[in-house]
């Protein structure tokens, strides 16, 4: 691509793209390095040694058991959305529904809790499991629908499902769920038989780790040990090819909308019945809109977004020491996440491009 400006010409080239493992490394952990050296700087500014601001930050995160066993408990509901959102993203959708996704999931986690009750344990949380896979994946279902028979953006659509989700549940608190005799907006809690056991004492990690760590074997098979795997990666690669291949199109645009959306649904389910046991307005913490940076850092591969998680709810831990600590704000984590962002996009842009400029020299008039 070009584009003529006067006596300069500018030329949008596209690189020979290096293939293997090491070169698919380099960006994310540039990208780490950058955003660290970014906010280091505004650490600095801010009268802080960064490296105190940093060390503290990892100690909050890894520093003892209890705390490694927190950040697992906050790394859980991002790799499972996370891992959601690869399917998706590896299928050509760009979906930002994942939050709203994780809000039904919560809503159908909690109907089945409190109404099925009754129901032992080991049928109870397998039957969450499924309502919130269900709630999250038909949520997820309505913008792939839309995209594949009407061609409207799923990105318009998921985001304002979001919306739609959020005041949703708001509504529900607010009248038909609310916990009596009515005096906060929360539901009432689930059976104790549905809530998820916890793996070691005096933490709060939850048999729901377990769950997002084979959730990423499980997307791992499906996308490049499957030939549903085959044909949405065929899709996301070219539809025109996939379609003149045989491939149908618009059912895997669905179907991959709505697996992602069920894996979301299973985050949502985790957080309920792992941490809060209710449904409150807010439970999600923004994990789906987190996730979304969990994937594009892991690059879109199971294996990549499991340390990318990691990595994210490390630093939603360590934040917080950070700030008891050296007395630098929790929000710098926010900062960081976009620097990520920011800087794994570019490194997409370099390595695939090569940007010319051309100095075109005034001919002399004759």
């Amino acid at each position: 691509m070009s584009l003529n400006l006067g006596r300069f010409q500018i030329t949008i080239i596209r690189k020979k793209r290096f293939k293997g493992l090491l070169p698919a490394l380099l960006g994310p952990i540039l990208a780490l390095f950058l955003a660290f050296f970014v906010a280091g700087i505004i650490i600095v500014f801010s009268g802080v040694n960064p490296l105190l601001a940093f060390q503290s930050m990892f100690n909050g995160a890894f520093g003892s058991v209890r705390s490694f066993a927190e950040t697992l408990v906050k790394t859980t509901p991002m790799l499972l959305a996370a891992l959601g959102l690869t399917i998706s993203y590896r299928t050509g959708l760009v979906s930002i529904g994942a939050e709203g996704q994780i809000i039904i999931g919560g809503l159908f986690t909690v109907l089945v809790g409190i109404y099925l009750g009754f129901l032992p344990g080991f049928i109870l949380i397998p039957l969450m499991m499924i309502a919130a896979m269900f709630g999250g994946g038909l949520w997820a279902a309505i913008p792939g629908y839309l995209k594949a028979k009407l061609g409207v953006s799923e990105v318009i659509n998921t985001i304002m499902l979001n919306y739609i989700a959020t005041y949703l549940v708001a509504y529900l608190l607010d009248v038909p769920l609310r916990e009596p005799p009515g005096y906060f907006p929360q539901s009432a809690q689930i059976a104790k038989q549905a809530w998820l056991p916890y793996l070691l004492k005096g933490t709060r990690l939850h048999m729901g780790v377990i769950f997002a760590f084979v959730a990423a074997f499980i997307v791992y098979f499906i996308l490049w040990r499957s030939p549903l795997g085959y044909q949405m990666r065929a899709v996301g690669f070219n539809q025109k090819a996939a379609r003149n291949a045989g491939i149908k199109v618009e059912k895997n645009l669905v179907l991959a909308l709505a697996l992602s959306g069920a894996f979301a649904g299973l985050a949502g389910m985790v957080e309920i019945a792992g941490i809060h046991h209710r449904l409150l307005g807010g439970f999600s913490s923004e994990y789906g809109f987190d996730a979304m940076a969990v994937a594009l850092l892991g690059k879109t591969h199971p294996v990549g977004v499991v340390i990318a998680a990691l990595f994210f709810g490390a630093l939603r831990v360590g934040a917080n020491m950070m700030q008891r600590t050296v007395q630098v704000p929790a929000s710098l984590v926010f900062v960081i996440q976009g620097l990520v962002i920011l800087f794994v996009l570019m490194d997409e842009l370099i390595r695939n491009y090569a940007i010319r400029l051309v100095f075109k020299a005034k001919r002399e008039e004759e």
